[in-house]
């Protein structure tokens, strides 16, 4: 059994495949400071609420925005599994080739998305990943990652307002009823909700005045309560990360082979 890791700023999902199959996933919060051996009694406890043991983990690929932490990823995984870890960075093999000026400079998450997305269009895309920041990945007709955007994300955007503005108070984003909101709480579900869906908007038809025609995909946590508002967005995969990261383990597998 592979387990799949995808640890965000925010936020750590995990996966467990049976060959292609996701057998179950789970969300914890990321903390940047936790040990190898705290992470593996978190993970030993959700793969047993699935009644998977550690020793049924084979394989591990962890994919990490947070540096410290794919460190204690490899440390739990040679402590407890006996199971090879690969962490997505420079050197593995990804099937994608990398056009910016920099390649080193792609956050794992960005590639990943951006493989996945490949794989279920196999033609020009486009990945809109909503997390901490709003990740927006490109990907040409020939399989080739060509870059995107990076944005606010919804979360920390609220949390920012709330901190900022002394009369606003914590609250949770909800599907605006009009526009035009009547209370402070309905003019902030309409400020973030038709707002983020416009910056997706306009983001999106500037890159397709540069690449016309690709096909349109968004993930991560406030992905489903603004597509339904965008113009350019229509399908929602919330686990197009943890695909990602099963195709590059299944890829650089293939290679050792």
């Amino acid at each position: 059994m592979l387990l799949v890791v995808d640890v965000g700023n925010t936020q750590t999902h995990l996966g467990a495949f049976e060959g292609e199959q996701l057998a179950e996933h789970w969300r914890f919060q990321t903390r940047a400071g936790a040990t190898g051996d705290e992470l593996a009694e978190r993970i030993a406890g959700l793969l047993a609420l699935a009644e998977i043991g550690l020793d049924e983990i084979d394989a591990v690929c962890v994919s990490s925005v947070v540096p410290p932490l794919g460190t204690q990823y490899e440390q739990l995984t040679a402590r407890y599994l006996e199971a090879e870890c690969l962490t997505v960075g420079p050197g593995i093999k990804t099937g994608m080739a990398i056009r910016i000026d920099n390649p080193l400079e792609v956050g794992a998450d960005r590639l990943v998305n951006a493989i996945a997305a490949y794989e279920r269009f196999g033609e020009a895309c486009v990945s809109v990943d909503f997390g901490t920041g709003i990740n927006i990945d490109v990907v040409s007709a020939e399989g080739e990652y060509l870059g995107g955007a990076i944005g606010p994300g919804l979360a920390p955007s609220l949390s920012a307002l709330i901190e900022r503005a002394a009369r606003i108070t914590r609250i949770d984003l909800e599907e605006p009823r009009e526009a035009i909101g009547r209370s402070t709480r309905a003019a902030i579900h309409s400020g973030f909700i038709f707002g983020f869906a416009g910056l997706i908007d306009g983001i999106v038809r500037r890159i397709e005045e540069e690449l016309p025609n690709p096909r349109l995909l968004a993930t991560g946590g406030y992905a489903s309560a603004v597509v339904p508002f965008t113009e350019t967005i229509d399908e929602v995969d919330d686990l197009l990360t943890l695909k990602g990261l099963r195709l590059i383990h299944e890829r650089n597998a293939s290679t050792a082979d």
